[in-house]
This record gives structure tokens, sequence and C-alpha cells, in this order.
């Protein structure tokens, strides 16, 4: 049965990941029962993606009624799961510092947020310092994934080419059954060797050959987002231009984790609102400025919250346009591919039922290229389905791929067909 997704943070002590962590668990989006809801375990928590909601496409906004997470004018807050991956520095991957653990969490996950410290006031190890390069971050983490994966390749290779000329199996098949510890699969590995194009027996590879193809391998399993964080430290913009340099810039998030959790905070306490991963935020001044005298209900801030909102929209929101916070995972989803798939028992009304109020009560994330098959398995289990239906009722074939806007609206008719 397909599995839902897990994305892991990673970053060095003192990087803000812990921050981060909270800013994109402690959402006001926590509507209704969810497994638990923000904690499952100490390494696991339940953070928010947004995403397009159905309801928007045919105008029924304001019947939306998650069973889980919210949605606001057609962004619905799909909870997802988040891996909190214990801190590492540089020599993990020989178990330094808490290595062992972090490479064990880290196979887990589908994809990374690599929490960056972007302001250089921390070196490799998270002590305190300035005009530490944080580029340098983001290449030695890749590397200890790189490294772990190829000395445990290595260790081995002799025995491993031994069995693979026995059994005459394809580069996939042997490599699969190495990589599937780290939560591979065929299709990931055939992937993989498809980008490289390699000529070369694998029996012949040398340790140039292994090393590229383990790090195609990184690529695929752990596509990462770097999180820039503490975006608003007066050091940061040159650390950011040096490594929007040299990083695919669809992996770049600018992120200020400590200002979410800050805005949050104010619109919990009712000194402000505030809407997560948005460009501005509203106090009492500022609405009364805007002609409601009440200045919607909000408290009145003192002086020095006052001064520190102000420096926030200055150095933060006006500036990047948001915390980046809710762009994060955003970006991870689209580095996955991750479709939203809203299943309701009416696919004429968007209802779960004939006593259900609201519409497009669940949604549930899939894989890019599923098949309806698949959305099937993840929602319904292993019982027999009968036939499948779409938007209007029209039959939907289970080897149909779902995308945006595509079979992504389905009901599923238990029974023989």
């Amino acid at each position: 049965m397909p599995r839902d997704p897990l994305i892991g943070l990673v970053g060095k002590p003192s990087s803000g990941k812990s921050t981060m962590l909270n800013s994109l668990t402690d959402a006001s989006s926590k509507v209704g029962k969810y497994a638990g809801f923000t904690t499952i375990d100490p390494q696991r928590a339940i953070g928010y993606l947004q995403v397009d909601c159905a309801c928007i496409r045919f105008g029924k906004s304001d019947q939306c009624k998650p069973n889980y997470g919210s949605c606001n004018n057609g962004k619905r807050s799909v909870p997802i799961e988040l891996l909190d991956v214990a801190g590492l520095v540089p020599g993990a991957h020989e178990g330094k510092g808490l290595g062992n653990k972090f490479l064990d969490d880290l196979r887990h996950a589908d994809a990374l947020v690599h929490v960056v410290d972007v302001s250089g006031t921390t070196d490799a190890e998270g002590k305190n310092t300035r005009g530490y390069d944080p580029s340098q971050d983001i290449v030695w983490l890749r590397g200890e994934i790189v490294q772990w994966i190829q000395g445990n390749l290595m260790e081995k290779w002799g025995s491993i080419k031994r069995r693979h000329v026995a059994l005459k199996a394809s580069p996939v098949d042997t490599l699969q059954g190495q990589f599937s510890g780290y939560g591979s699969n065929q299709a990931m590995v055939a992937r993989t060797l498809d980008k490289l194009q390699l000529k070369t027996p694998l029996e012949s590879w040398d340790q140039g050959t292994i090393e590229k193809v383990v790090n195609a391998f990184t690529d695929e399993k752990f596509p990462t987002v770097c999180a820039l964080n503490k975006i608003d430290h007066p050091d940061a913009d040159k650390n950011i231009a040096k490594i929007a340099k040299q990083q695919d810039p669809n992996a770049i998030v600018l992120t200020s984790a400590i200002s979410e959790v800050f805005l949050r905070k104010l619109a919990k306490q009712g000194y402000a609102k505030y809407v997560e991963g948005s460009d501005f935020v509203d106090t009492r001044e500022d609405l009364i400025a805007d002609g409601d005298p009440d200045g919607g209900g909000l408290k009145e801030l003192d002086d020095k919250l006052k001064e520190r909102v102000e420096n926030l929209k200055d150095m933060v929101l006006y500036r990047f346009g948001s915390t980046g916070v809710v762009q994060v995972l955003s970006r991870a989803a689209q580095l996955l591919g991750l479709v939203p798939v809203f299943p309701v028992r009416n696919v004429n009304t968007f209802s779960s039922g004939a006593n259900s109020t609201g519409v497009f009560r669940d949604c549930v994330l899939i894989n890019r290229n599923s098949t309806v098959r698949d959305v099937a398995r993840k929602v319904m289990g292993d019982v027999t389905i009968a036939y499948i239906e779409g938007v209007g009722g029209t039959r939907v074939a289970e080897t149909d791929i779902v995308e945006v806007g595509k079979n992504d609206i389905l009901t599923f008719k238990v029974g023989k067909a």
C-alpha cells in the first residue's frame, strides 16, 4: 500500500532547525483530530503543506470543511509528516557527533529540507563565530550522505560483483538489492542509471564510476530544498548571493523561521492579524488607519513590540515577500511531484455522505505519475473496488494517471463489478 510522503529536516546544531520545525508544525490550521496531531514520536511531527484546493474550481470555497487542516479561500493546509533528523557535524558518516543516528533516521525520508544558517555566525559544528561561509555546509552535508552510501557499497563490492555475474542479473536488480535499505525501489534505481547512460558492465566499474552512480542515486533518493535561514541578519545578503550562484535556484528558499514563530504567537495572543506564509501582518493601529475604528478587536502593542513588528515588516516581509516558511514545504512537494487528490462519496455534490456537511472533507497526497489504482489502494486499502468515478459520475479507468485537475476528484464503489 502506498505510504504517506515523509520530509526530513536536517542541519547542523544552531542552524535554526528546531525553530523551523516549530514554525512548520505550530500552525493555526490545526483543526480536528489527526493521528496524534503535532507530535507522533520524538523524531516525527505533522506539518502543513499549502495546496490549491479543488473547492475553488467549483465555486464552493465557502462550503469547504476539511476533516484535517484547513482551507482559506481555496488555499488548503494539508497535514504532511515531517522527520526531525538528529543534528549533524562533519564526519557524521564516521560516527562523529550524532552521525550514526542522523544517517539511520535519514533513510526513511523521501525529500530533505536542509536548514542553513545563512548569517555565517555559526561554524560547521554550530559554534558561535563570525564570517563563516555557509555555502560549505551545503557541500559537506551532501558529502556525508554520499560517503555514507558509498562506504557501505564499497565494503562488499567484491562479493556484489561476483553475485551479479553468477546470477547474470541486470544492474538495476543488483543495485536495488544494495539500495533498498535506503528506501529505494526499482524505478528509482532505473532512473538513476538512465541519467548516467553507462556503457561499462557493472562488474567492470571502477571507483570513479561507482562514485558517479552513488551521487546520481543520492540526487534521486533525497531531493533537497536548501532553506537559507536567518535572512534578516546583516551578513546574510552576501552569503545568499554566493549560494545562489552555486545551487539550483529552484532548490533554494529564503527563510526567517524565528520571524514566523513570532508572528504566529502574536496572532494567537490577539495582538495581530496574520495568515501563515502571508506577505503582510496587521496590527490594531494598521486596521484603525484602514478605517476600522475597533482595530479588528486586536489588543494594543507596547512600544517594544511595535518596534519589533515594524523592523520585521521592513527586514523580512516587505523585502522578501514572506518569512519563507510555508514556501519550504511547497518547494519540497514540488521536487517530489506530490499531487493532492480529493476522495468524495458524491462526485456531483462533492460531499462525504448523505448526512455530511461541507464539501471536499478529505485530501490525500499522491506521488507524481500515480494511477487511479494507486489512489484507491491508499484510500481504501485492499478492499475490492467495483468501479471508480470522477467528476459528474464519469467512469475512470484504474490505469489512468492522476494529475492536478485531472482524475484528482474520485469516488470508489466497493464490491464486485
